[in-house]
Formats: C-alpha cells, sequence, structure tokens
C-alpha cells in the first residue's frame, strides 16, 4: 500500500492533547494475485480515498468511528461526536474515517481500514474500539465477519441490517438457520455477513441502539437477536441524530464514565 499525503496527516504515534487533526489521504492497494487487465480497484486507477479528522488528548484507548452512507466525518463532528467525547472530559481518542469504498464487494476497504488504521493503532494504544452509524455500522460487522483483525469492542449505532432482498431471500430458503448460501450470494457482502452471524464470534464489549421510529427497525431486530450479551439500547428518533447522538452519549457514559 503506497501513501500519498495530500492535507496534514498525523504519522503513528501519540499526537499533542486537546487537538482535533484533518487527514485526507490517497491509498493506492494493490489486493492479492494477478488483477485483469486494466481493472479498477473501487475506483478509476485502483485507488481508494479515505478521509479523517481526529479527536487526541493522550488517552490510552481510540474509538474508530465510520459513518454512514452520503455522510462525512466533518458533518459527524458538526453533529457532536466530538463535544460529546469534550463535554465528558473523556479519556478516549476518537477517528472518524470515512472509507469510500462501501458499496460492492467490500474486502479491499476492509484490508484497509485493518492495515491502514487498527493494526497501527494496536500498537500505540491499550484499547481499540470500532464503530459506526448505518452504512458504517455494517461495515464494522463486516469487518468482524472478516476475521482480519481483533478490537476491543463495538458501537453499532443503528446498524444498517442490508437490503430487503438480502432478507426476503434468507427468509424464503427456510429463515437464517436453515438457509445454506450459494457460491454467489457469497460474493455480496450483505450474504456473507448474514452467513457469519449464524455463529458470529463478538469482542468482549458489544453496545447496540437504535431509534423506535427508525424505517430499519425490523431488519435490525433481527440483528440483535444475533448478539447475545451485546448491550441494546432504543430511543425514541427515527433513522437521524436525533436518535444517534443520544445512544453516542449514552455509549460514552457507559463504556468511558462520561457525565456531561
Amino acid at each position: 500500500v503506497r501513501s500519498t499525503e495530500v492535507l496534514q496527516y498525523e504519522p503513528p504515534g501519540r499526537p499533542k492533547a486537546n487537538t482535533a487533526v484533518r487527514s485526507t489521504e490517497v491509498l493506492q492497494y494493490e489486493p492479492p494475485g494477478r488483477p485483469k487487465a486494466n481493472a479498477a480497484v473501487r475506483s478509476t486507477k485502483g485507488t481508494l480515498m479515505t478521509s479523517a479528522l481526529h479527536h487526541r488528548c493522550g488517552a490510552s484507548a481510540l474509538m474508530v468511528l465510520l459513518p454512514g452512507a452520503l455522510m462525512t466525518p466533518q458533518q459527524m463532528v458538526d453533529a457532536g461526536v466530538f463535544r460529546a467525547v469534550q463535554s465528558r472530559q473523556l479519556a478516549l481518542d476518537v477517528t472518524l474515517s470515512d472509507l469510500h469504498a462501501l458499496a460492492g464487494d467490500n474486502r479491499d476497504a476492509l484490508q484497509l481500514l485493518e492495515s491502514q488504521l487498527l493494526a497501527p493503532a494496536r500498537g500505540q494504544y491499550d484499547e481499540v474500539w470500532l464503530g459506526g452509524i448505518s452504512r458504517g455500522g455494517h461495515f464494522a460487522l463486516s469487518y468482524l465477519a472478516a476475521g482480519s483483525g481483533h478490537v476491543s469492542g463495538v458501537c453499532l449505532l443503528a446498524p444498517y441490517p442490508g437490503s430487503r432482498i438480502t432478507s426476503n431471500s434468507i427468509e424464503r430458503s427456510g429463515g437464517l438457520s436453515i438457509w445454506q448460501p450459494t457460491s454467489e450470494q457469497l460474493r455480496d457482502p450483505e450474504f456473507r455477513l448474514w452467513n457469519w452471524l449464524k455463529d458470529p464470534s463478538w469482542p468482549r464489549h458489544v453496545f447496540m441502539g437504535y431509534g423506535v421510529e427508525d424505517r430499519f427497525a425490523d431488519g435490525m431486530q433481527r440483528l440483535a437477536l444475533r448478539l447475545p450479551g451485546a448491550q441494546l439500547h432504543t430511543v425514541p428518533g427515527a433513522h437521524d441524530w436525533a436518535a444517534w447522538l443520544p445512544l453516542w452519549e449514552r455509549f460514552l457514559d457507559r463504556h468511558f464514565g462520561g457525565a456531561a
């Protein structure tokens, strides 16, 4: 993987306390094996773009939080993600990272998440958490399903459960316990995730929450059934920040002792 710095990039190691750092990288990724002639990896000329914003306070714990579809790290900051940590004076560093490769087969993006973010962080922090909102939560689950690495815990804020095409296909086959995926389905990240959910291996700490008026609530209820022992929370609200921010604050209070 070659990394070309476009804006300010913070190298591995502890940054200065109480700083918010912006970084944008262009990552050239070459997947294992010989690519087909003129093949593109997720975008033109095999380039994946990742941008990130960082809250740093010199903590021993890091949360990597992934945004939803069409959501940017800056929008997450504007919604209050950093502010919730700062107002509680928590010993928690936060990275909001956007991998623009969440559509289609996401294996390349999963490898980038591990090699460029999580693996280096494990050498710098005592605890490394992974979380996501909506599509970002789905992507965090896909990371666990792929077995790419390990994290201390996960924070799933209204994780997208997949399309109705996926869920209906599984139900028509007799339900998750009976369904056996085809080779074609296993090329799809949604089917791969639900196949893993038959017998998942979870980290020690799992937090999941969603709004009771969320349009994906039925799918998230089915997902929650596959998370035995997880902390499951519901709040008023739909698939928006009116639910996501209170859930984020509740996660901080439960796991990092926050008190606004």
